[in-house]
């Protein structure tokens, strides 16, 4: 058996060493060259070992051969035991579907009304978790929306200690609505910094501390100062409330829950509405107000005149008023002939005429300039309203409040500096034309006097 593969690899191993002969002649000289036997020996030692180790690795494959049966065959056992395990499983699952289905038809059947009480209980554990997460009493009492949340999402029935503790709750929110209490807490300022005061509840309705109103934050479940408060008069009655420790107070309090008093610090307060007027706004302040201080002045001086003029006339002295004057001059210019006592007579009530008079233009003309500048802050206000429509449309009003809220406040403000300018100025017009009025009346008097005298055959001078 040994000799065939030998012959086979003999050949080929011959025919390498006589083309390596040559090679190993011309390249090493210095070895000798194996012999023929000693070349066949160590090839037939390597093919002893190379057969042993292949005999070696059939020997370990044909071990494991028969453990990898062994684990098959334990694999399918175990795939036998588990697709019946799974057939078991799935009868049981079915039988105890059907149980399930039959005990809640049976709980169905048992329970009757009490489905819908249960469902009731939960949402009225809804409506009162809303409640209580935006009522002021929460910021006394803590950690109760917790509990309704648990109480309001649970699908299971609840217990006996769960429904008192529901009904506790309601209970508690509607006695402290009734009460006013002081207790400690952390406020949160308007810089956001928490400081503990002590806090004045009135009920549900509203939060006081520091002598400014607070309102609650659901998010974070704290109290907070109102970055703007509303009127003083109704944060006077703040300090009234704290302190005062007994009896009946003033104290303005929001029904509605912070609505009215959110609305309150959202309305613009007086300075707010006359900067919405912008500068012709500003403008017809400046002017109306000019023009009815000079108005101011002008009637005292014209009441004052009225009556100089009305105490001269029960007076024979001329004094220093304007009806004094004219009598000044007709004492002064009695010699004179009628016709030129009149024209000086004329001249010094045109004189003073001018002087009572005078001015009274300017408060005709702003009184008549200020509602037309209303008109045009109303015309201004409306491009810019239209600008804005055309940038971003109708869907938020509130940018187009600025537009609009300029035009009306600039017609408010002409309307309210032309009202008092016209009253004023048809004041100011009726009591000078009652002074002139009675120079007129005096100046036609003293005529006829002259010329009633030079009638008579008087002495006459002439005139120079």
């Amino acid at each position: 058996m040994m000799a065939r593969p030998t012959s086979i690899l003999l050949a080929p191993c011959l025919a390498f060493l006589l083309l390596a002969v040559p090679i190993a002649t011309a390249s090493a000289q210095q070895k000798d060259p194996l012999l023929l036997d000693e070349l066949l020996e160590r090839v037939r030692s390597g093919w002893r070992a190379e057969t042993a180790a292949n005999e070696k690795r059939e020997a370990a494959f044909r071990s494991a051969r028969a453990e990898q049966k062994k684990l098959l065959d334990r694999a399918r056992a175990d795939l036998a035991a588990e697709e019946q395990r799974s057939t078991q499983l799935e009868q049981s699952f079915e039988r105890n579907e059907l149980k399930i289905t039959e005990q809640e038809d049976l709980l169905k059947q048992r329970l009757g009304t009490l489905g819908e009480l249960f469902g009731v209980v939960r949402q009225v554990a809804g409506d009162t978790r809303s409640q209580v997460e935006n009522s002021l009493i929460s910021a006394q009492f803590q950690g109760r929306r917790e509990f309704l949340d648990k109480l309001g999402q649970s699908k299971a029935l609840p217990s006996i200690g769960s429904l008192e503790k529901l009904w506790a709750t309601l209970l508690q929110e509607m006695t402290e609505s009734s009460k006013v209490v002081r207790f400690e807490a952390n406020v949160v300022q308007v810089n956001g910094e928490e400081i503990p005061q002590q806090v004045i509840r009135v009920g549900a309705f509203n939060a006081v501390a520091g002598g400014k109103f607070l309102k609650w934050i659901p998010d974070v479940e704290k109290l907070g100062e109102v970055g703007r408060q509303p009127a003083p008069k109704f944060v006077s009655t703040v300090s009234k409330l704290e302190s005062a420790t007994s009896g009946i107070v003033k104290f303005a309090i929001d029904p509605a829950r912070g609505q009215i008093l959110a609305l309150l610090m959202a309305t613009p307060s007086f300075r707010e509405r006359i900067d919405l007027g912008g500068v012709v706004g500003y403008t017809i302040i400046v002017l109306g107000s000019l023009t009815f201080v000079f108005g101011i002045f002008r009637l005292i001086y014209v009441f004052a005149v009225s009556r100089q003029v009305a105490t001269q006339k029960k007076r024979s002295k001329p004094a220093g008023n304007p009806l004094g004057r004219v009598l000044q001059v007709y004492t002064d210019n009695k010699q004179f002939d009628t016709e030129t006592l009149e024209l000086k007579l004329e001249e010094q009530v045109l004189k003073e005429t001018a002087k009572i008079e005078g001015f009274l233009w300017v408060i005709k003309v702003v009184s008549a300039v200020a509602p037309l500048m209303g008109l045009l802050g109303t015309v201004t206000g409306m491009i810019n309203t239209f600008q804005i429509i055309t940038l971003f449309g109708t869907g938020d009003p509130k940018l187009m409040a600025s537009g609009i809220s300029e035009a009306l406040v600039t017609t408010m403000l002409g309307l309210i500096a032309a009202i008092p300018l016209v009253l004023m100025h048809s004041l100011l017009s009726s009591m000078a034309r009652g002074v002139t009025n009675v120079l007129e009346e005096q100046t036609t008097g003293l005529i006829a006097l002259q010329s009633e005298a030079e009638g008579a055959g008087g002495p006459t001078v002439e005139s120079a």
